[in-house]
């Protein structure tokens, strides 16, 4: 699948993509490393100059003379059309071994890797992919469906004034985190419910282990967004000279962009650990207030148990046992007991 980068993807059918670019050289050396570079100057194409000979002039319409390119291709068909490509890579990526959205800097491209969290399951599989790209254009090798699910989602959605490699790349990247804001939100919102659930001492009503759930799924997404601000970083670095000056700005606001994902997916993993210990302080409080009433309890009872132990011994001689007032007495002395006990725990505020 090949489209052009004009005011939308074009897409263009395998022979007209093989007729602009299939073959196309940018080396000029016979050692074959002489690639088109882009002026930092003006960021158009030019040619390197033999040795011994002044640099021609830069071809300030190289934009329009080289059109630049996205392609999305299988593992199989990017291993029997590679050698199209002409980016002097020998790149043959294993889904299982892409661990990480990275990004690699080479002679003649940059290669890399997608590494996306589901943001319906977090926890669940990343959909893995890789990309090379130069100053032509990028290809993304993917047998997920992923990047043409992307690239569909920025046809439908973008049209460009200033068409260019560089923002393609950045609307692909915003593809991905388009919905990162909301989720946040929700989390949020869903923080603040426990919140005060919590503190309106109902929180057995909570759900079992969803503190921990939100925990790891913030977890993962700020692992995520770490690995897109490296990847970001190595585009704007532009070692290659791959992109226009100018249009570094877009990267520029990715990272940006990235970097309050960054925050905002930090502020929130502090938040789920407030609330964890302020779970885990109610939890203490209330047995607290278990072990007082217990205690209460316990400290009533013990006076009343040293006269049941006293004169359930059963001595003969005991004058108590005979007296008409002893039973009546034993009753009264037991209630005072009680009284008195509960207007003291009363004033020291332990009841």
């Amino acid at each position: 699948m090949f489209y052009l980068i004009k005011e939308t993807l074009s897409p263009v059918g395998e022979a007209e993509w093989i007729s602009l670019f299939a073959g196309v050289r940018d080396d000029k050396k016979p050692d074959g490393r002489g690639r088109r570079k882009r002026s930092r100057k003006d960021g158009a194409y030019t040619e390197p100059a033999p040795e011994e000979s002044p640099a021609p002039a830069p071809d300030t319409a190289g934009r329009e003379a080289m059109p630049q390119y996205v392609a999305v291709l299988t593992l199989d068909e990017w291993r029997e059309h590679r050698d199209r490509f002409n980016m002097g890579i020998d790149m043959d990526p294993d889904i299982n071994e892409i661990f990480t959205t990275k990004a690699e800097v080479n002679y003649d491209s940059l290669t890399g890797s997608f590494s996306i969290p589901d943001r319906k399951e977090l926890a669940a599989e990343d959909s893995k992919f890789s990309f090379a790209l130069d100053e032509k254009g990028i290809v993304f090798i993917d047998n997920t469906g992923v990047a043409a699910k992307l690239i569909g989602n920025i046809r439908q959605t973008k049209k460009w004034r200033f068409p260019s490699l560089e923002r393609f790349i950045y609307d692909f990247l915003d593809q991905i985190v388009k919905d990162d804001l909301r989720i946040m939100e929700k989390y949020e919102d869903e923080l603040d419910a426990m919140e005060q659930a919590i503190l309106n001492n109902k929180a057995e009503d909570l759900p079992s282990g969803r503190l921990n759930d939100i925990r790891n799924d913030i977890r993962y997404l700020r692992i995520h967004y770490e690995q897109l601000i490296d990847l970001g970083q190595e585009l704007e670095e532009n070692e290659n000279n791959f992109f226009l000056i100018d249009n570094l700005r877009y990267f520029h606001s990715f990272l940006n962009r990235m970097a309050r994902l960054h925050d905002a997916s930090t502020s929130l993993r502090d938040y789920t650990m407030q609330i964890r210990d302020l779970h885990k302080a109610q939890l203490d409080v209330k047995q607290n207030r278990i072990m007082t009433v217990l205690t209460v309890v316990t400290t009533i009872f013990m006076p009343l148990t040293l006269i049941v132990g006293w004169y359930g011994m059963n001595f003969r001689y005991m004058p108590e046992l005979e007296w008409t007032w002893g039973y009546p007495v034993v009753i009264a002395a037991s209630v005072l007991i009680v009284l008195g006990s509960l207007i003291f725990f009363k004033r020291k505020k332990w009841l």
